[in-house]
């Protein structure tokens, strides 16, 4: 009989086990907010004696400080205050999107340092000279944090496209085929600050971080863990979370709702195939058929937002026209993948008081479940945390928290 199991890995030695209790401590800490020794050590599980010791190197490394006394109220000596520290090492992440680039710096505890975001129109452009600019606005940022007493542990980039093994494969609405983003990003950085170590740079699919930011700051906060998450801009991203694990598929690119084809006879899309939802349902689909500039952008989502707040009636056919395509493709994600909630973000969220009534008419008419209603209140505004840029410095801090040992190692050296 054949042993379908994953083989064993060597057993684990001291080491290994205080690094992986290190991370137990700081995480608890980090998820409850502030807690004292004892709290902690009943939360995981160990020791007072080894909380205590795990602690102290934390405290040695900066990862958390202490903030006065706690009572608990029984007899003894009250607890010192642990929480996550506000200084020390944060996560750099960088979107790269079709109209603008974002950069935020995220400390431990999540909150939002660092927020530079420039508006450029990055089609056609060689993907060298796209990556340069994130580049000067990522030093940018890093001299902001370095105020501040932080050092970003590493770089997240998020794109518009198929990201696999540090390379963009394909990013229609950019034309990048096959681009070393890493590398580039990760040569262009370092020129701008010579003196410096270079940071580890990673990538992914925006849609993916941002989905990643709503389920780390966003809806996840309260309990949502499963939901498919759209990203309307010049391109239609999506992202599936499963409780609380992000759906990547076999290869990586699971999320590309955008190209599913709602007419194969329609219009061509920039992926090559006709009849893509973003075609009737992306910003510049949704501007063209109100009448405003395509390539207008965030002004023209603007626009258009007000437009429909005064009643036009272009406006308002324009999105009754993408929301009902949108909740035809949804439900279909629906049905597949049963989540408790669709989160709207990008355009899509400025737009949600007159897009939502015909995504969730659809929604109604079509998951066979019958869970979803018109007013069932599934269909929901993304969050303004869960944005992709906040995201991709989410998964960096993410790798701090799971392994503080590493950071602090690489640190000094």
């Amino acid at each position: 009989m054949k042993n379908h199991l994953t083989p064993l890995g060597p057993k684990a030695d001291k080491a290994t086990v205080r690094r992986h209790n290190l991370s137990l401590v700081l995480r608890a800490v980090h998820d409850a907010g502030e807690a004292t020794r004892a709290g902690v050590a009943t939360h995981v599980g160990l020791t007072r004696a080894a909380v205590s010791s795990l602690v102290e190197q934390l405290l040695e490394y900066g990862f958390v400080t202490e903030w006065g006394k706690t009572s608990s109220g029984q007899v003894g000596r009250p607890g010192t205050v642990l929480k996550v520290a506000r200084t020390g090492p944060a996560g750099l992440g960088v979107e790269i999107n079709i109209d603008y680039v974002a950069v935020c710096v995220v400390d431990l505890a999540g909150t939002d340092r660092v927020r530079l975001v420039e508006h450029v129109d990055n089609r056609g452009v060689p993907p060298s000279q796209v990556l340069a600019h994130a580049a000067r606005l990522a030093a940018r940022a890093i001299g902001s944090a370095a105020e501040q007493d932080l050092l970003p542990a590493g770089v997240h980039l998020a794109l518009p496209g198929l990201v696999t093994g540090g390379t963009v494969r394909q990013a229609p609405n950019l034309g990048w085929q096959r681009v070393a983003v890493e590398g580039l990003f990760a040569q262009a950085l370092l020129a701008l600050r010579p003196a410096h170590r270079a940071l580890p740079v990673s990538s992914d699919n925006e849609a993916n971080a941002a989905a990643l930011a709503e389920l780390w700051f966003g809806a996840g906060t309260e309990g949502v863990r499963s939901f498919l998450y759209l990203t309307g801009e010049i391109g239609v991203g999506g992202a599936l979370v499963l409780r609380g694990e992000l759906l990547r598929g076999a290869h990586g690119f699971a999320g590309e709702i955008g190209h599913m084809v709602l007419e194969p006879d329609g219009p061509l899309c920039r992926c090559g195939a006709r009849g893509c939802l973003e075609q009737y349902a992306g910003q510049a689909a949704l501007l063209r058929a109100a009448g405003i500039d395509a390539d207008s952008g965030v002004r023209g989502v603007t626009d258009l937002g007000r437009r429909a707040r005064r009643g036009e009636p272009a406006a308002l056919a324009a999105i009754e026209q993408a929301g009902r395509r949108l909740g035809l493709v949804v439900s279909g994600a629906v049905n597949l993948f049963d989540p408790d909630a669709v989160m709207l973000g990008g355009a899509y969220r400025e737009l949600m008081e007159w897009l939502a009534p015909a995504v969730e008419r659809e929604l109604a008419l079509r998951v066979v479940s019958g869970l979803w209603t018109e007013d069932g209140k599934r269909l929901r505004a993304a969050s303004p945390l869960g944005d992709a840029a906040r995201g991709a410095a989410g998964v960096i801090v993410r790798e701090v928290l799971e392994d503080p040992a590493a950071y602090a190692e690489r640190v000094g050296e």
